[in-house]
């Protein structure tokens, strides 16, 4: 049986995530207290006690979910499940980050480093207001890209996160999106809705931000990963490090492939998907991309202890 493991992405946040892995497992502990050193503040002190809102701000967030997944994964070395358990590492936007770090590719410090650059990039890259993003419900990718091109009208629109069949987003200038939500749902969409984020991630209006993380990964070391990262912006493996550092670049404002992402792993036998780290998005994607896949969230001590138990049968 071929296993992958994923990693999610933003909006996953909740306070106190990790704290009972900390407490359980020393190697946890120490994950939170690299991303503490590394940033040189105490964002553990915000995960486990904090504000949602402040939390939830992209330039903490995006450090402070790949803590917890690593937490996961060093948990899971703990107790014997190592990465090389895994055929495939992937994850969703900033997800990536945290699945390479998994994988040996880039250390906590650097992870936890460019990602605080890069939600700072993605927030400071287009003026709050400005832009928007939106889920699309019940059209697929290429209905979603005919709505988006209509919406543009000279502006940005696009299809930015191609989350499963059933689930596509659009990012791009406030006023395109809105545009994008009333055509969607004149074409037969279920739902069609703003979401509460700060910034338009995934489109051309983050070209600023690519910029910032072109310099940034370029004075970072990142190597070859132990399991091949099947990357989002172009949804197969790749397991070269110059090619990951070229592809973390163009993820800033390329699409989200996670539909085909998994699509790939599976055809390639794939099937049981493990989520590491907070929340259980990623899960449900899976299931409804593939109704077969087994699905596993390991984000808790007890999570683990149950992961660990099912290998043993």
């Amino acid at each position: 049986m071929k296993r992958a493991f994923l990693f999610p992405g933003q909006g996953a946040q909740t306070i106190g995530m990790g704290r009972d892995l900390a407490e359980a497992y020393p190697a946890a502990r120490a994950v939170f207290e690299e991303v503490d050193a590394a940033l040189d503040e105490k964002l553990s002190a915000l995960i486990w006690d904090g504000d949602i809102e402040t939390l939830t701000l992209t330039a903490n967030a995006q450090p402070a979910l790949m803590a917890t997944s690593m937490a996961v994964v060093r948990a899971l070395a703990a107790e014997g499940v190592g990465i090389e358990t895994a055929s495939y590492v992937a994850g969703h936007s900033l997800g990536e980050y945290s699945a390479l770090t998994a994988a040996g590719a880039l250390t906590i410090t650097d992870a936890a480093r460019l990602l605080r650059a890069r939600g700072r990039a993605m927030q400071d890259a287009v003026p709050v207001g400005v832009g928007a993003m939106a889920a699309i419900l019940g059209l697929d990718l290429e209905a979603v890209r005919e709505v988006a091109h209509k919406a543009a009208q000279g502006q940005v629109c696009a299809a930015a996160n191609d989350n499963d069949p059933a689930q596509v987003v659009v990012s791009g200038h406030k006023d395109a999106v809105e545009r994008a939500v009333e055509l969607a749902k004149a074409a037969g969409a279920k739902r069609a809705v703003l979401l509460p984020v700060s910034a338009p991630f995934h489109c051309d209006l983050m070209e600023p931000a690519a910029d910032v993380m072109a310099e940034a990964l370029n004075a970072v070391d990142i190597l070859d990963p132990k399991v091949p990262l099947v990357a989002n912006v172009v949804a197969e493996p790749v397991n070269v490090a110059a090619t990951i550092r070229a592809l973390l670049v163009d993820q800033v404002t390329g699409a989200v492939r996670w539909r085909e992402s998994v699509e790939y792993m599976v055809a390639h036998g794939v099937t049981e998907f493990w989520e590491l780290g907070a929340g259980k998005a990623l899960t449900g994607m899976v299931r409804r991309i593939d109704r077969n896949a087994a699905t596993r969230a390991v984000g808790s001590a007890d999570d683990i202890k149950a992961a660990v138990a099912s290998l043993a049968g």
